[in-house]
């Protein structure tokens, strides 16, 4: 099924995108809880904002895994906007794959930071303790 959704996202087709997805699909984003969405409806729409927005969409599907109805995928995605800047995200798409359609996905897909600080820094920020409040 990886392969299908990387070929179907590759093919800027919005309609074959949603094919893939049972209509009651499943989506969450662990790290945007308010994200989560259900239907094949909501997946047209998005994909459809995708290819409008990044007319040049690219997807590599960089490393997979499968056992049973669970597929693990890690993605890059590039191209650029409407307006010619950067798009780029990479991350975990994981897939439960009940009947030949897609019936629940969990979605760790970021923005790619290209200036992004370097390790010592990142560490120094992300655990450092919080700041004591004023007295």
């Amino acid at each position: 099924m990886l392969e299908q959704l990387r070929d179907a996202s590759n093919s800027h087709d919005a309609r074959r995108m949603a094919s893939l997805f049972a209509e009651d699909y499943r989506s969450v984003q662990p790290l945007h809880p308010g994200r989560a969405f259900v239907g094949r409806a909501q997946v047209l729409r998005n994909w459809s904002s995708v290819f409008e927005g990044v007319p040049d969409f690219t997807s590599e599907l960089v490393a997979s895994a499968s056992e049973g109805e669970n597929e693990w995928g890690e993605w890059d995605w590039r191209g650029r906007h409407k307006d010619g800047s950067p798009f780029a995200m990479r991350g975990v798409i994981i897939l439960v794959v009940r009947d030949g359609l897609i019936a629940e996905g969990r979605l760790y897909m970021e923005p790619v930071e290209e200036d992004d600080e370097d390790i010592d820094a990142a560490v120094q920020q992300l655990y450092k303790p919080p700041a004591s409040p004023s007295p």
